[in-house]
Parts: structure tokens; sequence; C-alpha cells
């Protein structure tokens, strides 16, 4: 099977080895380097459906395969924590954004979330569906925070630091806060409560936050170093006023 090293700390990248014939399968945008005599191609992973769903979500529509011999480094976007999960016919439900790469023997789908989870969450009507047998690696934004949920145990995630969570679990939405918080407050609106047993995964950094400072150390925007106003750029999908 592939052999992982995960090299770093704050900012963190991975090296897959792969024997003559193994697979991986990854998004392309976080791939740094290859070997030459490794594999490379795109593929319409599970169909066009499959390939639709992924795109809702915010994932690619195609993905791209790797075949042994050689090595392969992918790296995420942000300062975080990478992980490698092992499944064994179980599934996790993940944010796309923080897929990096998967054995071929995992499947890579979309899986319909709470209506309002998804409106008011940020992430869309779906959720990454990742399950089969193998290993699937993600990527925090920031530090890495997991929680192992007992039988009856409920934790309550803001949203957006929602990372990933084991398929299966009970979970819904919540609004906390009155008609203040909704005027006032930038964040903690509106939480996911998740039910045990199962592990939830969660990441102390968001877009939308690391947009904001940024935005305020360059002039505009709502962080802590800037004024409104000026024209604007994009940083990962999000405009940032200058």
């Amino acid at each position: 099977m592939p052999q992982y090293e995960v090299v770093g700390d704050d900012i963190q990248y991975v090296k897959v080895y792969l024997n003559p014939g193994e697979k991986i399968y990854g998004d392309a945008g976080h791939v740094v380097m290859k070997s030459d005599s490794t594999q490379m191609q795109t593929r319409m992973r599970g169909g066009f459906f499959a390939g639709i769903k992924r795109e809702i979500t915010g994932g690619s529509f195609f993905v791209t395969e790797f075949q042994g011999p050689g090595e392969v480094v992918f790296a995420g976007i942000f300062p975080g924590k990478i992980i490698g999960l092992p499944l064994a016919g179980n599934g996790i439900l993940a944010q796309s954004h923080t897929f990096l790469f998967a054995e071929d023997g995992i499947n890579y789908d979309e899986k319909m979330a709470k209506l309002t989870a998804g409106l008011f969450g940020g992430e869309g009507l779906f959720l990454a569906h990742f399950y089969g047998a193998g290993n699937v690696f993600i990527h925090s934004y920031g530090g890495l925070y997991v929680k192992n949920l007992q039988p009856g145990e409920v934790i309550q995630v803001e949203a957006s630091h929602l990372m990933a969570m084991d398929d299966g679990m009970q979970y819904s939405i919540q609004r906390v806060g009155g008609l203040r918080s909704i005027l006032f407050a930038h964040e903690g609106l509106f939480f996911v409560r998740i039910e045990g047993p199962g592990r939830v995964w969660i990441h102390t950094l968001t877009i939308e936050q690391l947009a904001q400072e940024i935005a305020g150390y360059i002039g505009g925007g709502t962080g802590t170093g800037g004024q409104q106003g000026g024209p604007g750029i994009n940083v990962g999908g999000i405009d940032i006023n200058l």
C-alpha cells in the first residue's frame, strides 16, 4: 500500500510514495510536485452526476489520478494540520475544501446535509462524503481540535468551523442569540448541534476570518488594521475592498 509522510508543523505538506501500479486521486490544486515516473490523468470519478454534486459543494468536477511508481507531494492552501483518516467500510462527512487526496479504494461522493445547516453554515446544500476501504487525507484551516463524543454527548460547533464528522451522527442547526446578536455579531450566530457517538474534527480558522484580517492590514475591509473603501481584490473566492 502507499506510504505517507507528513512534514512540518504549522505549515504542513504530505509526501506519498507509490509502488508500481498503486493509485491515489486528489485535488490537482493541492499538488506541489510529482516524480517523472508517476502517471497522472484527469478523471470524472463516480460518473457525471457525482461530478455535478462535487461542483455544487465547491469541490472539483474532475479529480486527478496518480499511478506509481514515484512520489507525489500535496499541501493545503492555508497554514493548518494535515491528517490521514483510515476508513474500513465506514465514512466521514467533510467540507469539500478540506480534501487533499484519497486511496483508490475510497469513494468520493456528496451527501445532502440538513437544509438549514447548508444555508447558514456556508457550505451549500451538500457535504463531501468519503467512504470505503483505505485512507483519505484532509487539512484543517489553522489549528485542529478532535472531539470524540460518547453516546448521548452533545456539542455545539460554530457552523463555519466544522471540518468533518463521522457519517451517521445526528446533527441539526441552532441559532444562538437574539436580535442584538443578529445585528451586531459577526460569528457564533449559527451552531451545528452534534450528538454522539462519533468523532468530530474542528478547525480554528475560517477563510472569511483570514480574508477580513488581510483586508484590514492592507487598508480595507473590516479587519483590525484598516479602513473601509477603495478598489478590491479576491482572496480564496472572498472579495476584499482596498
